[in-house]
């Protein structure tokens, strides 16, 4: 079943959900339940009150929450006005905000209030200060108007529950003519990278592309009605909004959105809502397996798990099926600019498949591993991962030389990250381009070597790194984080690697901290690492 046959867009996926799976329970925040039918209502009434603001089809609206109700509502209701989504990250600053919402042209914004002790508002409002516009921040003239997600707003800026109540006036027939002109090939969403390479960079995705691509993934990790879905995944992230909400949206599956990544408060949830579907990073379920407070809860509805990273450790694995009897774990592997899928584990994958490979490319996806002329390289050996298939991005938003450095003519996409295919044609990640290191001429992948690293017993979280030497050029730096506990040195864990991996591989220090700087989708921040 092609899902952008199916429902056509978004919106048309809204609606059909609301219609299909009514009296289900559809979101589930504290005391606030919704059915199906009501997250519906909610939404078109969101989107009327967009269109009764000056919403029209391919206008950018960004939105600066963590995850809620809210932010379901008001993103869904963007996009059923027509409206291209701008999802920014909830880590970001003042600055860095702007900066999204300035190159996008966003017209019109959602934001949280205070979260984490940090009041967006003022943030946003330090960094836009200046400048020659007109609306409630001068230095965004295209932003026309702010709506915090709240029942308090600065007197220049909106609330939430007046902002509805503006399109009241907006009737149903008015919505569903809007929402009929959206076509599948209309841009749904743009995804802004991390910038790791310098400013980021908008992936202007499709209708098509993500409803084909996340129906892909529903039917792979074989969600279904039925299942309660905890999104600890960040929403400003292709695996918290697709994998999250729009394939529960496609399944008739219950969201419970957690705005914060706290374990104790991800077992009461697992607990007290019997929840089944688990996605995320690696840490969270290496973080639940050791709680020490893992018995006290009952976990017993638990049965699938999706994981994606470059190193996921066998015995995490076994221990999710062993120790929590999961029924299905499958690893993942995608990118902003592919839709956020490209490989996927199969049910049914061998744990060894499941813990050293991201899977064999989606239907519909091509994947090939080329040398620096962009030659195919034979199964087994390491090189830049291409990507062509409906995934890829129409391009980077307005950045035509942007796009063509990453898109070759014949429609292939260059990700940056070096992977290696097997004769099966599952793909291991084993880094990105920029970060391998060269030993004494030989190449060095620190995912590879964060993989080994993490077999032994007494590691629970590793990030490796190159740095300079006078005789190798480089040689790698090894974070870790022990198991509790545990009394392990740098010259145990050295002797061990001498004996378990390749001498060039072979980190030269150890350096042992409480935990690894994580970005908000889970992701190690080597970048900080570096800079230590």
């Amino acid at each position: 079943m092609r899902g952008d046959v199916v429902w056509g867009s978004i919106p048309g996926l809204v609606r059909s959900a609301a219609a299909r799976f009514a009296d289900r329970e559809a979101v589930v925040e504290g005391r606030t339940r919704l059915s199906y039918a009501q997250l519906g209502a909610r939404v078109e009434r969101a989107a009327a009150a967009c269109m009764a603001n000056g919403v029209r089809a391919g206008d950018r609206v960004g939105i600066w929450a963590p995850n809620t109700l809210d932010w379901i509502v008001s993103a869904l209701g963007a996009v059923s006005a027509g409206a291209v989504l701008v999802p920014l990250n909830t880590r970001f600053k003042g600055s860095e905000a702007a900066y999204v919402l300035s190159r996008s042209r966003a017209k019109l914004l959602f934001v949280t209030g205070t979260f984490l002790g940090t009041s967006y508002v003022a943030s946003l409002r330090r960094a836009c200060a200046s400048g020659g516009g007109r609306g409630p921040l001068p230095a965004l003239p295209h932003l026309e108007q702010v709506v915090v997600l709240s029942d308090d707003a600065p007197a220049d800026f909106r609330t939430w529950k007046d902002f509805l109540a503006s399109g009241d006036g907006v009737g149903e027939a008015r919505v569903r003519e809007r929402e009929a002109e959206i076509s599948p090939s209309s841009p749904s969403d743009i995804i802004f990278t991390s910038g790791t390479t310098g400013r980021p960079k908008g992936a202007v995705i499709t209708h098509a592309q993500t409803l084909r691509g996340y129906e892909i993934w529903s039917d792979l990790a074989g969600l279904r009605q039925g299942d309660r879905y905890l999104i600890v995944n960040p929403f400003f992230h292709t695996f918290g909004y697709k994998a999250g909400v729009i394939a529960c949206l496609m399944r008739g599956a219950t969201m419970v959105p957690q705005p914060v990544f706290n374990m104790d408060t991800v077992l009461a949830n697992i607990a007290s809502e019997r929840i089944s579907v688990l996605p995320g990073p690696p840490t969270l379920h290496q973080s639940l397996l050791d709680h020490p407070s893992r018995e006290a809860y009952d976990l017993s509805a638990l049965r699938l798990v999706v994981t994606g990273a470059a190193v996921v450790p066998l015995r995490l694995v076994e221990r999710l099926r062993t120790e929590l009897r999961i029924d299905t774990v499958l690893t993942a592997y995608g990118l902003s600019e592919a839709s956020g899928i490209v490989t996927m584990c199969r049910r049914g994958d061998a744990p060894s498949v499941i813990s050293s490979t991201s899977g064999r490319a989606i239907p519909g996806t091509e994947v090939r591993v080329v040398d620096s002329t962009g030659t195919a390289l034979a199964p087994g050996a390491p090189g830049e991962v291409l990507v062509r298939g409906f995934n890829v991005m129409r391009g980077y938003f307005e950045d035509a030389e942007g796009t063509a450095a990453v898109r070759t003519d014949d429609g292939w996409l260059r990700t940056g990250d070096v992977g290696v295919l097997d004769a099966e044609g599952n793909l291991r990640i084993t880094d990105r381009i920029k970060d391998m290191f060269i030993v004494g001429g030989f190449n060095a992948y620190p995912a590879e070597i964060e993989q080994l690293l993490g077999l032994h017993p007494d590691v629970a979280d590793v990030a490796v790194i190159g740095v300079p030497d006078g005789r190798l050029g480089e040689v790698g730096k090894a974070y870790v984080v022990r198991r509790p506990e545990s009394v392990l040195t740098g010259d145990d864990l050295i002797a061990w690697s001498r004996r378990e991996m390749a001498n060039y591989k072979v980190p030269r220090e150890i350096e042992f901290v409480r935990e690894l700087p994580r970005n908000a989708s889970g992701k190690v921040v080597k970048g900080e690492l570096r800079g230590r």
